[in-house]
């Protein structure tokens, strides 16, 4: 048989999660995200002033 029926499943699950949202825990939402660590993007990608890496070095020297 076809897949006439799985794309009508398909088409009803869509349809229910398009226009019908499911209700929402704000208040654990942002519990949750307020207990992870303070750090943002910036300060984890930092590097050690100290150290001196240049990558691009590595990639362009040919390994013999």
């Amino acid at each position: 048989m076809g897949r006439g029926r799985a794309k009508a499943k398909q088409t009803k699950v869509a349809r229910e999660l398009k226009y019908h949202s499911p209700n929402t825990d704000l208040t654990a939402l942002q519990r949750e995200l307020s207990d992870g660590s303070r750090k943002s993007a910036h300060d984890v990608d930092e590097l050690d002033p100290d150290e001196d890496v240049d990558e691009a070095d590595d990639w362009a020297s040919p390994s013999r």
